[in-house]
């Protein structure tokens, strides 16, 4: 009976994810087809408007609006296009958070190396359905930008797992750490941290976030394998960069 109540949550869960990918594919489409063709309509009319007038203030200041809404509408089709398919490029979370981390970065950090960033990866990687994916990886986005952006990190390490019992990811840091207060609640006006916890709660994960002032913050993603893929084959571990090997899982 149990078993059985379990598949029928994993089978609504995976109706919920296909409904979601319908949705934002459609607003994707309205979007395209009607408030951005619109916009255009618009700044063709504007742009007539600048041609026609004499040079002066008035001028340059209608092309300023106009190439400020040029770069608006630009956002929009970036915007459009990110709904239609994957926020990430490829498939591997540990090279899309990889890259994330790298352009996180600051200038700074990649010429003195005063802050280091290491992705661990456990296991044979799997395909995850593009909407559960896209919120593993704004959740790591989110926990990424913390550690460093507002941790003053020295080390941020992110560990992903695909075992047979779950997919896990751990994102760690040795920063400042976050206030309790903080971390329950929130920060006013503030959606990072709430955002994370409905976006596990959405794809049927466990999201646990720790953290103490002076002591850093360590969150923990898990998903388990009945709704993140099929059974694991043997496990690959990548302890260093280039450095694989296989053992069994005995998970």
């Amino acid at each position: 009976m149990v078993a059985r109540v379990r598949k029928l949550t994993e089978a609504q869960l995976t109706l919920r994810l296909e409904e979601r990918l319908a949705e934002r594919t459609r607003i994707a489409r309205e979007l395209h087809d009607t408030l951005l063709q619109s916009f255009q309509g618009l700044m063709l009319h504007f742009q007539t408007v600048h041609d026609a007038l004499p040079p002066g203030q008035a001028k340059d200041s209608l092309e300023k609006a106009l190439k400020r809404a040029d770069q608006a509408i630009v956002e929009g089709r970036e915007a459009i296009q990110n709904l239609r398919s994957s926020t990430t490029v490829t498939n591997e979370l540990a090279q899309a958070l990889t890259a994330l981390g790298e352009e996180l970065a600051s200038p700074r950090d990649r010429e003195r190396g005063s802050r280091k960033f290491s992705v661990f990866l456990e296991g044979r990687p799997r395909d995850l359905h593009p909407i559960l994916r896209d919120d593993i990886y704004r959740i790591a986005r989110e926990a990424l930008r913390n550690a460093f952006l507002h941790a003053h990190a020295t080390k941020i390490e992110v560990e992903i797992t695909y075992s047979e019992r779950l997919l896990r990811l751990r994102i760690r840091d040795d920063g400042k750490g976050i206030d309790q207060k903080l971390l329950h609640a929130g920060r006013d006006g503030h959606w990072g941290l709430p955002g994370m916890r409905e976006r596990a709660q959405q794809i049927g994960a466990k999201l646990d976030i720790w953290s103490e002032l002076g002591a850093g913050t360590e969150v923990e993603l898990r998903i388990p394998s009945s709704i993140a893929y099929g059974t694991s084959p043997n496990t690959v571990i990548l302890d260093e960069p280039g450095n694989r090997k296989e053992v069994a899982d005995e998970r």
